[in-house]
């Protein structure tokens, strides 16, 4: 999915929560389906998503990075981590 087609299927989430066809939970979870859908088929320049695997706090994280170390980086850059975090990073396919 590009980022094109995100965005429209956002949009029509957003409006079927606005005209009351659908809830806000559904809506939650129709907008979560988007991104998760566009993270796992994200592909530009070298780039691609990596989900991170360890700790509560760190656990299911989806990051996008040219390299796996860069994953990693990113993932304990978001965290804020200054203390020793354990994490590994998968590249989504």
């Amino acid at each position: 999915m590009d980022r094109i087609s995100a965005l429209r299927n956002v949009e029509e989430a957003l409006r079927a929560f606005e005209s009351g066809e659908a809830d806000l939970a559904a809506t939650e979870r129709r907008v979560a389906a988007v991104l998760r859908t566009y993270a796992t088929e994200f592909d530009a320049d070298g780039l691609a998503a990596y989900r991170a695997t360890g700790e509560d706090r760190v656990d299911g994280l989806v990051v996008v990075a040219d390299s796996r170390a860069e994953a990693e980086r990113r993932v304990r850059d978001l965290l804020d981590a200054d203390a020793p975090l354990k994490l590994d990073v998968e590249r989504l396919d």
